[in-house]
C-alpha cells in the first residue's frame, strides 16, 4: 500500500481523508503515497514502540502531541524488527534529536523503512474531527506535483482513498505473525514453560514472562492444536495484534481447544476479543478506538484504578453488571475503561482462563498493569499444584 522514493526535505505534502476533508503540510519520512485507516495516539512518548507494533499494520497514526523525534531513534527500544504503521501525522517534528542513547533521526529512520508521514498540520484539528467523525481511511500524499495541485486532482486522489480497504472486515494477524517457531529462554531457572500465540506480538511481552522464570515458546499464528500440545505448556498466552477479530476463525477455534483442555490461559488486546468470541461474545467496532498510554482501567476484582497503554479498535460486547453462562462456565468482565465504560477485561470463574484488552507489558508505559503476568504465574502455579 506504500510506494516513496526517499529524502523527504520540504517536499509538500496532502491528507485527504475519505470524507473530503484535507490538510496541507510537508513531507515527513518518505515522498511518496500511502493509505490505511487513520486513528490517533495520545501518547507524549513512546513514538517508536508505537511505530514498530505490529497492532498498528494497515493504520496511519496522528499522534496528539505536537513535539514528535525528540529523543530520536535507537535500536533498543523496537517492538518488533520494523516499522509497521501505513503512515505517520506529526506537528513539529524535531530538528535535532536529544538523547544520549539516540542513534538517527525518526526523519532518517521513516525514510529508510519506506514510511510516507506528514509535518507541519494541525493535527488537534484532525484530532477532533476524527472524534466527531470516527476513524476512517486516509490517504498521504507528497511530492513536488502537490504543488500546483487542482480541484480535479484532489477529487482523483479522494477516490483512490475509497478504494482502499476498510478495517471493518480485515484479516491481518497472520501477515505480522512470525513465519517459524522461536523460544525466549527463562531469565534464571525456568519454572514454567508458556506456547505464545503470536497474532502480532510485540517483543517485551515475552521478555516480561520470562522476567518471571517462563520459557516462552512463540509459535504462528497458524499455529494447531497440536502444536500447542507439542511444547508441553503449563500455560497458553494469546498476544495483541491488528485488523478484525470477526474474521479470526483460526485462532478462536485454537483458543476453544485451549479451553477445552484446561491449560491455564491468558490473552492481551486482540487475544481478549479472542477470548470474548470463544465464549460466545460479539465484537464490534469503537467509534475512534483507544490509543495512547494514558487510559483509565478499573480492575473490578480489586477496585484498583491503572493507568494503562492501549490500542485497539474493537471491543468485546459483553455484559458488564452481571456474570454470563457460557460453554466453558461463567464469565464476568473483570477490567472497564472508566472513560467509556468498554469492557477492558474478561474472566472465567470456573477454568483458568483471563484477558486483558490493553497492554500489561508496558512499552513504553505505564507500568501499573504488570501485576497481570503475575496473575497468569498464579494460575499456572495453582494448576500444577
Amino acid at each position: 500500500m506504500t510506494t516513496a522514493n526517499g529524502g523527504a526535505g520540504q517536499a509538500p505534502a496532502l491528507l485527504v481523508l475519505e470524507d473530503g476533508r484535507t490538510f496541507r503540510g510537508r513531507a515527513y519520512g518518505a515522498v511518496g503515497e500511502t493509505f490505511g485507516e487513520a486513528v490517533f495516539s495520545t501518547g507524549m512518548t513512546g513514538y517508536q514502540e508505537t511505530l514498530t507494533d505490529p497492532s498498528y499494520h494497515r493504520q496511519v497514526v496522528v499522534m496528539t502531541a505536537p513535539h514528535i523525534g525528540n529523543t530520536g531513534v535507537n535500536d533498543e527500544d523496537p517492538e518488533s524488527s520494523r516499522i509497521w504503521v501505513s503512515g505517520y501525522v506529526v506537528r513539529d517534528p524535531a530538528r535535532v534529536p536529544s538523547s544520549w542513547r539516540s542513534v538517527r533521526t525518526l526523519d532518517e529512520e521513516l525514510t529508510t523503512q519506506g514510511v510516507v508521514g506528514i509535518s507541519g498540520i494541525d493535527t488537534r484539528a484532525l484530532t477532533r474531527h476524527l472524534r466527531e467523525r470516527g476513524a476512517m481511511r486516509v490517504g498521504i500524499f507528497s511530492g513536488p506535483a502537490l504543488d500546483e495541485d487542482s480541484g480535479s486532482d484532489r477529487a482523483s486522489l479522494l477516490a483512490r482513498v475509497r478504494a482502499a480497504p476498510q478495517m471493518k472486515g480485515a484479516s491481518l494477524a497472520e501477515e505480522v505473525s512470525t513465519a517459524e517457531t522461536y523460544i525466549v529462554p527463562a531469565r534464571g531457572e525456568r519454572r514454567f514453560t508458556v506456547a505464545a500465540v503470536d497474532l502480532g506480538i510485540k517483543g517485551m511481552t515475552p521478555h516480561r514472562m520470562a522476567e518471571r522464570g517462563i520459557e516462552v515458546h512463540v509459535l504462528p499464528a497458524t499455529a494447531s492444536p497440536d502444536d500447542i500440545r507439542a511444547v508441553g505448556p503449563d500455560g497458553v498466552f494469546f498476544s495483541n495484534g491488528p485488523g478484525d477479530p470477526a474474521t479470526a476463525d483460526h485462532p478462536v477455534a485454537l483458543m476453544r481447544s485451549v479451553l477445552e483442555s484446561g491449560t491455564p490461559l491468558f490473552g492481551i488486546c486482540f487475544g481478549n476479543q479472542i477470548l470474548g468470541r470463544a465464549l460466545g461474545f460479539g465484537t464490534f467496532k469503537l467509534t475512534y478506538g483507544h490509543r495512547g498510554i494514558n487510559l483509565p482501567v478499573q480492575d473490578r476484582t480489586t477496585g484498583k484504578v491503572e493507568i494503562t497503554a492501549h490500542n485497539h479498535g474493537f471491543a468485546v460486547d459483553a455484559p458488564v453488571d452481571r456474570d454470563s453462562e457460557t460453554e466453558y462456565g461463567r464469565a464476568r468482565v473483570s477490567h472497564v475503561c472508566l472513560n467509556d465504560n468498554v469492557v477492558e477485561g474478561l474472566e472465567l470463574l470456573d477454568r483458568p482462563a483471563f484477558s486483558v484488552q490493553y497492554h500489561p507489558e508496558a512499552a513504553a508505559g505505564p507500568h501499573d498493569a504488570a501485576y497481570l503476568f503475575d496473575r497468569f504465574v498464579t494460575l499456572m502455579e495453582a494448576q500444577r499444584a
